[in-house]
């Protein structure tokens, strides 16, 4: 699993089903919400390689823009002056063309990383910290993995011995990173401030993260505070849920934003492809109903961002599909 907590809710899968609601990072299942009568034709699906995201204008998903988690008692100043030079370089296109030369261009974490390192120059100017060994961790999935070879290489040049360990999931890691047993993980705002929102005042509490990246932020670290964490300066690489379409069918009817969709393109001939988990979440087809009044014909259970959707967008099965917004799918050219 990526760094989403998407937690099954056992909905049935139905081939037909009134858009209404899906997951992203700690979202919990709820009720769909009504949906009204279909109005208008619908934009039915477009085959196409070349897929686009449609921008989310009303701010529908919540912040979860990469930041490095660090255990309190390792960080230094210098430590996350470090941590934050990587920030600074980070932006979206970016992260997605990290992803795009593992995941596609078949080359290591390592080296990517390398290759972003020297192109954007990380190791420039960074002051020397008190030096010892620094344990980053990841997670099991490549974003991470690369992310993880960064904060590595600009640690390095800051003065540590760097060991970068895979480990797997959140709740394999962050425990860990509480102990000290590691010491920085590459994390995302929102999805974290969630997770420690549920240890530390339970599940039922009020979820801190939110379409503002200030107030997740602040949320984020009050929660970090009682666990022994601090956070760097965030990136404004997001890798967080996000619509995506092919190309002709964003030229054909004129789209570029969720608005634009929900506009033109409500009605019966639209199909929405995601997880099965879907038409319960307030992230995905809820979401689109209650912030965008997006009515689709369909919904059709595939995976969360994964090959399933991808393939079914490109191949003019669905309209529009599920992904994550930082994927090698999405590298232009």
């Amino acid at each position: 699993m990526r760094r989403h907590l998407l937690t099954m809710t056992g909905c049935l899968a139905a081939a037909v089903v009134v858009l209404t609601g899906c997951g992203q990072s700690g979202s919990s299942g709820t009720a769909a919400p009504p949906s009204a009568a279909l109005a208008g034709a619908g934009c039915a699906p477009i085959p196409g390689d070349k897929l686009v995201v449609l921008a989310d204008d009303k701010h529908l998903q919540n912040t979860d823009n990469v930041v490095a988690a660090v255990h309190n008692a390792s960080s230094s100043p210098q430590l996350v002056a470090a941590l934050d030079k990587v920030s600074a370089a980070l932006d979206t296109p970016k992260l997605i063309e990290l992803n795009k030369a593992v995941d596609v261009d078949r080359k290591t974490s390592k080296t990517a990383a390398q290759e972003f390192a020297t192109a954007n120059n990380l190791t420039a100017g960074l002051a020397k910290g008190p030096g010892g060994t620094i344990k980053v961790g990841a997670g099991n999935f490549t974003e991470s993995a690369t992310l993880g070879e960064l904060y590595r290489i600009v640690l390095t040049a800051a003065g540590y011995t760097v060991k970068v360990q895979q480990i797997g999931n959140r709740e394999l890691y962050e425990p860990a990173l509480e102990k000290g047993e590691i010491e920085v993980v590459p994390e995302y705002a929102a999805t974290l401030a969630t997770f420690l929102n549920g240890k530390v005042n339970g599940k039922d509490a009020k979820d801190p993260s939110s379409p503002d990246l200030n107030t997740t932020m602040s949320n984020l670290t009050a929660l970090g505070g009682k666990v022994g964490l601090v956070f760097g300066t965030p990136s404004s690489a997001q890798d967080q849920n996000a619509f995506a379409v092919t190309q002709g069918f964003a030229d054909k009817y004129g789209l570029t934003t969720l608005s634009d969709l929900a506009g033109k393109c409500s009605g019966a001939a639209t199909i929405l492809g995601g997880p099965p988990e879907c038409p319960q979440r307030p992230k995905c087809q809820a979401g689109l109903v209650s912030t965008y009044d997006f009515q689709a014909g369909k919904f059709t259970s595939l995976d969360a961002g994964g090959p399933l959707t991808k393939s079914a967008l490109k191949q003019g099965t669905i309209s529009v599909g599920l992904v994550f917004s930082s994927d090698a799918a999405l590298a232009a050219g």
